[in-house]
């Protein structure tokens, strides 16, 4: 088993953080997105514990909301001791809605709106991450307006190739985020921003990609930013306190995906920044993280009902579901890869050569081709997805009209609703 929160019961199927999963999509129909609590919370003090034990007292992770954003994911998050990352009014709103404290927050997004600037500073947010020039100033006027001086990290693009998915690799200086330090437009921005009067640069942000397996990639892009900050700051007479070095750590998706070690990643990363800082004879910054995927994806699972068996003699063979790109588009913009099973029928061999695919009027709408499942697959049974808590939710549309599934929290053997599942009543409430 791919994720250590999955076992199979004495009637042979599918159980998830110790409970019955066809038993649940009984209980709560399918499509279903499942979340477990324990997980996640041992997924945040991972990490919470790592940045305690490797780095400065001062350093700490957040919890990145393009993951998976929901009232009950923030409550939990700032249960654990953590802030989050937010890049719109939306994920704004939920993060207060769910008591979570946005002082605690880094608000992200290249091309924030007057609207979400100031919706920011009146609801106190801890910093903005700045993308241009054009925001910069737009952050400083609206801030002299309700009279602060507003904390704020610059984004930075390090030119850092992380060889993952292209449409994730975001460290590139060819980027839609941040100025890049190649071609000087990064120190051009800074020496913008220590120069208004309602700015505090408190830091520097990059980013260079997701779904990152070693540390190797966080390493060159501290060494590049440290650098970068330790000039910035000899040169304009300024100490650059924080360091956030963006989200990343991929999860186990399929059995070749390898295993990782958050507590050893982050002291491999954090001996490097030590010896980086020597270098450069710097202090050592304030050291942040966002984590989103590896917090929630392994704590996510979605169930749905087999429906139509196609069989096309030496071609090709299709099972459908109820769900689709609807509820999880990342096949159909990434190619991403799961792990599939039929959850009632776990003792059974997995002979079928098959793409599991979904309800829509689309012909991208697949969850995974050439795949593995029992030949005696059939109409009722259940199929799991594995690893669905990041971008499932934050990613789902209500494309030909499909009512978003609900997000059932599982919890020492007992299951609850977080999220409801939409209704036909919902899909109209908001037209004329």
């Amino acid at each position: 088993m791919i994720c250590k929160n999955l076992s199979v019961n004495e009637k042979g199927h599918l159980t998830f953080a110790g409970q019955d999963t066809v038993e649940l999509a009984k209980q709560y129909q399918t499509p279903l997105y499942l979340m477990d609590e324990e997980r996640i919370r041992e997924n945040c003090r991972t990490y919470i514990e790592a940045f305690k034990k490797y780095f400065n007292n001062s350093s700490y992770p957040i919890f990145a909301s393009k993951a998976n954003s929901f009232k009950r994911i923030y409550e939990i998050v700032n249960e654990e001791g953590m802030g989050c990352d937010v890049v719109s009014l939306g994920e704004m709103y939920t993060a207060i809605k769910a008591g979570l404290p946005l002082e605690k927050a880094f608000f992200h997004s290249n091309n924030k709106t007057d609207e979400d600037i100031e919706y920011a500073i009146q609801n106190s947010i801890g910093h903005f991450v700045v993308d241009n020039a054009e925001e910069l100033y737009k952050i400083n006027e609206i801030a002299n307006k309700y009279k602060i001086r507003q904390k704020i990290l610059l984004r930075i693009t390090p030119g850092i190739d992380t060889h993952t998915y292209e449409a994730v690799n975001t460290g590139k200086v060819d980027s839609k985020f941040g100025s890049a330090i190649e071609t000087g437009q990064a120190e051009e921005i800074t020496k913008q921003a220590l120069e208004l009067e309602n700015i505090i640069l408190d830091g520097f942000h990059c980013h260079v990609g997701s779904q990152v397996f070693d540390s190797d990639t966080f390493i060159r892009s501290a060494d590049i930013m440290i650098e970068f900050m330790s000039d910035m700051g000899k040169k304009y007479s300024f100490k650059p306190n924080i360091l956030n070095l963006g989200g990343g750590y991929g999860v186990r998706y399929v059995e070749s995906d390898p295993e990782i070690n958050i507590d050893e990643n982050i002291r491999q990363v954090s001996e490097k920044i030590k010896e980086i800082c020597k270098k450069y004879s710097t202090e050592m910054p304030q050291v942040v993280m966002e984590p989103g995927r590896s917090i929630v994806a392994d704590a996510g699972m979605t169930l749905y009902t087999v429906g139509t068996i196609k069989k096309i003699p030496e071609y090709k063979n299709y099972v459908s579901i109820d769900g689709g790109m609807t509820d999880n588009p990342r096949y159909a913009l990434y190619k991403s890869p799961y792990t599939i099973y039929i959850a009632n029928k776990m003792n059974e061999e997995r002979d079928f050569e098959c793409s599991l695919v979904g309800r829509c009027c689309e012909s991208g709408d697949i969850i995974q081709e050439n795949i593995m499942l029992p030949s005696s697959v059939e109409r009722y049974d259940v199929a799991a997805v594995l690893t669905t808590g990041a971008y499932n939710y934050s990613m789902a549309s209500n494309y030909n009209k499909i009512p978003k599934p609900p997000i059932v929290m599982l919890n020492k053997g007992k299951s609850y609703v977080a999220v409801k599942r939409e209704s036909l009543e919902d899909l109209v409430k908001n037209d004329i």
